[in-house]
């Protein structure tokens, strides 16, 4: 079976390899403030899934943040890379990004993305804080550079997100997709395998959800339920533990899920690992470089 991995599409866009640097926008997230609810979903961190992302200080220390990050991935680089050559992208990971004050976030972005390192723009948000004067700020970004954005839909199920408490519908989720790609912009998505209360089917009929989008999905990210400390899913782990699967049930089922994806669809994560000082369980995930050649070898075998 052949895949389009993120690795690949970047270097056929940007001739190169790119890296992301995970940076933070100031934001909170609806979920947490009280405007929808408070503690976030189930599944989140105290960190709002940007623990691996640098602090947000000032819109106009920008710079400062995109400094530390690019020392962070500098460590893994080879010795000899030359970094006048180094591209990346940014990707403001933390809370909900497009949840502010309008004005600010575009001032901030365009800071941003006026940088010649900076070759595109990753805005990690929910669908229910894209209202169109957002979506109308990220299009104009996108004159300038390409823009993604990264919705965290989990599911597809209701049933399932009432459980999480994901604060949403899919249907609103259907909506901010339809008007996303209205503006030509590129939409990932991101899905929670292993959710507590889904089966296998209920997991690849959000996947089939997905693969049926029109205009078709631009890319995905797949990734292992983690439960992490400080979430409220860990107590509730703690107090009824539910099953969770093996790296090899989750690897077969990863590969069933690309099975289901169109073609042009890029694979932006097959699997993902959270804060090792904060991950519960399942600690087989830590283990990433076991995991991709899992990953890899099932995938040459479909």
């Amino acid at each position: 079976m052949e895949i389009l991995t993120l690795s690949e599409y970047l270097k056929r866009e940007f001739g190169q390899k790119v890296y992301k640097l995970s940076l933070s926008s100031g934001c909170t997230c609806p979920n947490r403030d009280g405007t929808i609810g408070t503690g976030g979903c189930t599944f989140c961190s105290a960190g709002g899934s940007g623990e691996f992302a640098q602090p947000f200080a000032d819109e106009n220390l920008i710079g400062d943040e995109i400094e530390k990050a690019k020392a962070l991935v500098r460590r893994k680089l080879p010795a000899n890379a030359a970094e006048t050559d180094e591209k990346y992208i940014a990707y403001f990971q933390s809370y909900t990004n497009t949840y502010g004050d309008t004005d600010r976030l575009t001032r901030l972005y365009r800071k941003t993305m006026e940088r010649p390192d900076i070759v595109a723009l990753s805005v990690g948000t929910r669908p229910d804080c894209l209202e169109d004067d957002k979506i109308r700020m990220l299009s104009e970004l996108n004159q300038i550079k390409p823009v993604w954005v990264e919705l965290g839909l989990q599911t597809a199920n209701d049933r399932t997100a009432e459980r999480i408490h994901r604060g949403y519908e899919t249907c609103v989720f259907a909506d901010c997709y339809r008007r996303l790609k209205a503006a030509h912009l590129t939409v990932i998505v991101h899905v929670i395998l292993g959710l507590p209360g889904e089966n296998r089917e209920d997991m690849l009929d959000t996947i089939r959800y997905l693969a049926h989008l029109e205009p078709a999905l631009n890319g995905i990210k797949l990734q292992m339920l983690n439960i992490l400390e400080g979430s409220s899913l860990a107590e509730e782990y703690r107090r009824h533990p539910f099953p969770q699967m093996s790296a090899e049930e989750y690897c077969n089922l990863v590969v069933e899920c690309l099975k289901l994806l169109p073609k042009g669809t890029v694979i932006h994560r097959m699997t993902g690992d959270g804060p090792r000082k904060l991950l519960i369980s399942p600690l087989w995930v830590t283990d990433k470089k076991r995991v991709i050649n899992l990953l890899r070898r099932k995938i040459e075998e479909a």
